[in-house]
């Protein structure tokens, strides 16, 4: 039996699983926190990368490793590890989530004449997460450091090239490419046009490997496969295929779905990346999501799993009360100023297991607009994959189905970027023309009935949008 491993390095930790090559079954697991330097926390934004190999060695304790012949890696995407002519890091990596670089971003879609041309470039409308808003913050703020920066790597890239012994060919793949700013799933090729609009000169770039196209061997002859972005392989992971969708509810709403073509969206409201598989991943995503459940059931002096209770109790409307979940603003649709509403109380109405189930349609419904964003490009969905904790508990599960008007899978809890990384190993191993087709255990798919839920859902759904148009008229569709 041949052992395959998938590393995912995150933003706050290490994981890694070692599968049955052939069936991914998971044999053995581990993981590890990333050490903080003695100023910073676990939100910093900043990190030496060498702490990302500190961690993967403490995961990897306990013979986790033993036998394995591949190895593939997944990890946190849009940072930047800058290295300059001799590949000696200029600087601390920069992370994702480091807001610091907004108003490079502003500046950056202004200077190449707004969001249209941006998403005609490169599939997307950068945001401060993406590695070319760095590069343009860093040649305002630090000039001495861009100057000497004269190749970027992505954490996933940073680690296979530590893995491989530093080898001089540099390397990435399609899906992490996709995040930087200045690859372009349109036309698959880099855009130093754009590196030199940002950072002010051109820069050294990785070579992208094909989806089943090893990286290299190790020292000691391990196979490393190309790699790719966390979100990637977890769609990899999960096994999702075109027609299928994954939303994650954490703290935001994180909605793409495999599709055949990248997406071009002058809005803003998609991100066409790639994926791991030669295909695409158009993303939208919401600021409301699991945290919505969460503030409803504090004001209502209960917990998540308390709310959940209260839901099922009411039945599909809530009573004609419907909360519109906008408690950060929102992104899709584009109310970045709005506030949350809570809507149609009547006496009969205004009871805690109402207000329960209207804030649980609340945030689906917001989803289920998002997915139709998708499927207004054309990207079809006919399944959902539904992660996070807030997606398993049973008022979401039993609302879903209703809401998107697909099949949802519910997905078990898992390191599936992890796990998605291992199934590029094997497939890297194995050289076939497909991955190897990896059964996801203890995931429960939940239908909606074909007359009867549908029915319900899209009353609902015509409720919700109701009271969306009039207190927001701006995201009303078109008529006529």
């Amino acid at each position: 039996m041949a052992i395959v491993a998938g590393i995912d390095s995150s933003t706050t930790r290490t994981r890694i699983v070692a599968c049955d090559a052939e069936t991914g079954a998971v044999l053995r697991d581990g993981k590890a926190p990333h050490p903080l330097r003695d100023d910073a926390d676990a939100r910093s934004t900043e990190v030496d990368p060498q702490t990302w190999l500190h961690s993967l060695g403490v995961a990897a304790t306990g013979g986790l490793l033993e036998g394995v012949t591949a190895i593939g890696v997944s990890a946190q995407q849009h940072g930047l590890i800058g290295l300059d002519a001799g590949g000696v890091l200029v600087r601390p990596a920069l992370l994702w989530n480091d807001p610091r670089a907004a108003g490079a971003t502003a500046a950056l879609i202004d200077a190449l004449g707004g969001p249209g041309p941006w998403a005609e470039a490169i599939g997307a409308v950068p945001s401060p997460a993406y590695t070319i808003a760095k590069l343009r913050w860093l040649a305002e703020f630090e000039p001495v450091s861009a100057k000497r920066i004269a190749e970027v790597l992505l954490p996933h890239d940073w680690l296979v090239w530590q893995l491989l012994g530093h080898p001089k060919r540099r390397t990435t793949d399609r899906g992490d490419a996709s995040g930087t700013g200045y690859w372009s799933p349109l036309t698959g090729e880099y855009r130093q046009d754009l590196v030199k609009l940002a950072l002010g000169h051109e820069l050294r770039v990785p070579d992208i490997l094909g989806p089943a196209e090893p990286a290299g061997h190790t020292p000691e002859g391990l196979l490393i496969s190309a790699g790719t972005g966390d979100s990637m392989a977890a769609a990899l992971g999960l096994g999702l295929g075109p027609g299928d969708a994954l939303v994650s509810l954490g703290g935001n709403g994180t909605i793409f779905a495999v599709h055949e073509q990248a997406v071009v969206d002058v809005t803003g409201a998609v991100s066409s990346f790639a994926d791991a598989t030669g295909r695409h991943l158009p993303m939208a995503g919401t600021l409301n999501a699991a945290q919505v459940l969460r503030s409803a059931a504090a004001m209502l002096g209960t917990d998540m799993e308390g709310l959940s209770e209260l839901a099922l109790q009411s039945s599909p409307g809530a009573y004609g009360l419907v909360m519109l979940p906008y408690l950060d603003g929102e992104r899709t649709p584009k109310l970045p100023h709005a506030a949350g509403t809570l809507t149609g109380l009547r006496a009969e109405s205004m009871s805690p297991q109402h207000i329960a189930r209207a804030a649980v349609e609340g945030m689906l419904c917001n989803v289920a607009e998002a997915l139709d964003v998708l499927r207004g490009h054309g990207v079809a969905v006919r399944r959902v994959f539904l992660l996070g904790a807030a997606g398993r508990l049973p008022a979401v599960r039993q609302s879903a189905p209703q809401l998107f008007g697909v099949p949802v899978v519910i997905a078990p809890s898992g390191a599936h970027a992890a796990r998605g990384a291992a199934r590029q190993a094997a497939w890297a191993l194995a050289g076939t023309p497909e991955p190897p087709v990896w059964e996801l255990p203890e995931a429960v798919t939940v239908a909606p009935d074909a007359e009867h839920d549908l029915a319900l859902g899209s009353a609902v759904r015509q409720q919700y949008a109701a009271v969306r148009e009039q207190f927001h008229p701006e995201t009303a569709a078109p008529r006529g």
